[in-house]
């Protein structure tokens, strides 16, 4: 595990303070990066891996990234929030190896944390408060040159401040349950996956990547990720094709085809069975707000 984490890259997005009110409504949210919130004052709500969350006032929350959520203020809240990109030797993500929390209550040094992370990077707000307007710009990809004009220290002590917020969600290593060990030693598969969504991928295939029979491996992989492979492999691939969407110029045969479904008519179908929408109209919709 130890060798793994030495890998880790952290790359800070935005950092800022928001005060939101009825307006912070948002469904169906999925970011291709981690949230981290302080909430200073009123509460409000949020619902991502099959939990419903309260934001609660003294308290820090993560959501991990690509994680399907919903975001909901009744009244008012304010809130520190920091979005980053992870990156892993060989493209895991950390939340493959090890158990999270998604809430905890705010130590001392917490607030300071969220402060001085956003004293070193000034001018990193979000200029619009909605997940859909944000998740997956184009100009998400202007974090790089934001972070190469830090200066060194400030470049170092940004990426630590972010892994002290992040180490804070981990659960005990010695308290996991034997299903999340072999949740960690799949990370290798999902990494395969990840890897090679653009070709044919069968569960036989992968099943022999781990040197397992077919029928205990497909078994094994739904107790721990509550999907059979194949519906495993098709939601990774609407992901990424939603990722591409926004963030490039590519048509949409070449999404088609960079997410392994090289059928336009099928990818279309599968596109809508998943987002409620075609392809086409996704892009429109998002890239017009």
């Amino acid at each position: 595990m130890s060798k793994i984490l030495q890998s880790l890259k952290l790359a800070l997005l935005n950092v800022g303070y928001a005060k939101l009110g009825p307006l912070w409504d948002y469904d169906d949210v999925i970011s291709p990066f981690i949230r981290l919130y302080y909430i200073t004052e009123g509460s409000a709500m949020v619902y991502h891996s099959n939990e419903a969350i309260e934001l609660k006032p003294e308290h820090i929350y993560i959501i991990p990234s690509y994680t399907f959520g919903r975001y909901k203020c009744d009244e008012y809240h304010e809130q520190y929030y920091i979005s980053c990109l992870e990156e892993i030797k060989n493209g895991y993500s950390i939340f493959n190896f090890s158990s999270f929390i998604y809430e905890s209550k705010a130590n001392a040094m917490d607030l300071y944390y969220f402060k001085r992370l956003l004293e070193l990077n000034p001018n990193r707000q979000l200029e619009n408060n909605n997940p859909k307007v944000y998740d997956n710009r184009p100009t998400l990809m202007d974090f790089e040159k934001r972070n190469e004009e830090l200066s060194p220290s400030a470049y170092m002590e940004t990426h630590a401040i972010l892994e002290i917020l992040i180490s804070r969600f981990i659960k005990d290593m010695n308290s996991q349950s034997t299903k999340s060990n072999v949740k960690k030693e799949f990370g290798m598969v999902l990494n395969y996956i990840h890897e090679n969504l653009h070709e044919n991928l069968t569960v036989k295939q992968l099943a022999d990547f781990c040197h397992l029979n077919t029928d205990y491996f497909s078994r094994v992989f739904h107790e721990n990720f509550g999907m059979r492979p194949n519906k495993y492999i098709q939601s990774k691939r609407i992901e990424r094709a939603q990722l591409l969407l926004l963030s490039t110029n590519n048509s949409l045969k070449q999404i088609a085809e960079k997410v392994g479904l090289e059928n336009l008519s099928y990818f279309n179908r599968i596109f809508k069975s998943h987002t409620g929408v075609t392809p086409g109209i996704f892009r429109e919709e998002r890239l017009q707000k």
